[in-house]
């Protein structure tokens, strides 16, 4: 019997993408389920503030769990805050950009006028 070299996951492209997509979803997951039981190794106690500020400025009764999510979970505020002060920081040392490009694409990956 002849064994085919070619790999045959890369040839099954809709199940390999729906299989790297739900892995993604479950190491994120993992992810947050570690961040939601470990809160004390997270040292949260020292982000006293923060909970300061989220119960003086709305309504208790609207909130669940309180959790604090570490600024390296991707998406989350703090993250997107960090980024854009990284930008910042870069136009203070660089300047300004002198060309700003963007692109705008259409669902099928052609060019918009």
């Amino acid at each position: 019997m002849v064994r085919s070299t070619e790999n045959r996951l890369l040839n099954y492209r809709q199940l390999l993408h729906q299989y790297l997509i739900d892995m993604y979803a479950k190491i994120e997951a993992e992810r947050l389920l570690f961040t939601r039981l470990n809160q004390k190794k997270l040292r949260v106690d020292e982000y006293i503030n923060l909970e300061d500020a989220i119960t003086n400025d709305s309504d208790p009764a609207n909130h669940g769990k309180l959790v604090i999510l570490p600024s390296t979970l991707t998406g989350c505020p703090r993250n997107m805050h960090e980024y854009a002060q990284d930008a910042i920081t870069y136009l203070h040392h660089g300047g300004k950009p002198s060309l700003f490009i963007t692109y705008k694409l259409q669902r099928d990956g052609t060019k918009c006028d």
